[in-house]
């Protein structure tokens, strides 16, 4: 006998999120638009395209889930859709490029909600929020994470290199070797590599339970295995600059930004062993790692 009041989940609230998703991005057409030119055009922001993966992966990793959210408590859908749409009018009319895309990834977020309800947002939240990381990294943010990096970047491979017995200089981010000039600029600073790597961070830290402090720890650490990761990649990019043929250098640069991805992601996995090795709890649930 069905309870009453009870609810369950049937093709069309799955139909409905689908069609009101796509009248939103419709409406908002532009903003979306620009979000896909600017991560296309700069390379800082293409982590932007990891974004939808790392979503579906987090839905994906809680689909379990479903069964215990029943459809109900819509009313949240339109609010959070009218805050992005108030959102996007004002970042379009005065010209804040950042509200303006936020305004259109809440209007997306409030029409799927309309027909999933509130139990949805609450129980798969972590894939809602990961959406935030849609919209582009706004300048003054990134000259204030890219410049420190440049220096640590430089000053770290230059240290390694000459510990191997490489002979180099640097001046300023600028390292020289073997009469080639490699700038450590902001292609190759690793400020791509901070946000790509913060979000499999992220979905490493959500696809599994771990306790909540363990995930804050794996976010702080992003930072930190951005820059081993950097300078991982920057060594071998040095050396082909300097030893062989430029374009040859210029196409390993534009690929290891992309290989270290699966390198961060198994850094991660050794940080939570170490962490389980020195009795650490990390996991929410004890059998989980017994």
């Amino acid at each position: 006998m069905r309870t009453v009041g009870y609810s369950k989940w049937e093709a069309w609230h799955f139909l409905g999120a689908f069609a009101l998703g796509a009248i939103a991005i419709a409406v908002c057409s532009q903003a979306w638009k620009d979000i896909y030119d600017i991560a296309q055009i700069d390379e800082e922001q293409s982590h932007i395209f990891l974004v939808p993966v790392v979503a579906i992966w987090m839905v994906w990793a809680r689909r379990k889930r479903l069964r215990n959210c029943p459809p109900g408590g819509t009313f949240v859908g339109p609010i959070i859709a009218a805050v992005g749409a108030a959102a996007s009018v004002i970042g379009y009319d005065h010209a804040i490029q950042s509200l303006w895309h936020l305004g259109a990834v809440l209007l997306f977020i409030g029409a799927v909600l309309t027909t999933l309800g509130k139990n949805v947002l609450f129980q798969f939240l972590p894939a809602f929020a990961v959406l935030a990381f849609l919209v582009p990294i706004p300048g003054a943010i990134r000259q204030a994470i890219s410049i420190p990096l440049q220096t640590a970047t430089a000053s770290v491979t230059e240290a390694i290199l000459d510990l191997c017995g490489v002979p180099l200089t640097r001046s300023g981010n600028v390292l020289k070797i073997n009469g080639m000039d490699v700038a450590v600029a902001e292609a190759c600073n690793g400020m791509r590599m901070v946000f790509a790597l913060l979000l499999v961070a992220y979905a490493f830290a959500f696809s599994i339970p771990l306790r909540n402090t363990t995930r804050f720890f794996l976010l702080l650490f992003s930072p930190a295995a951005a820059l081993f990761c950097n300078v991982l990649r920057l060594i071998p990019t040095t050396l082909i600059y300097g030893y062989m043929d430029r374009s040859f250098g210029d196409d390993f640069h534009d690929w290891s930004g992309w290989l270290m991805l699966p390198v961060a992601f198994f850094l991660l996995m050794g940080v939570v062993k170490a962490l389980k090795w020195a009795l650490i709890p990390v996991m929410r649930y004890n059998l989980a790692y017994q």
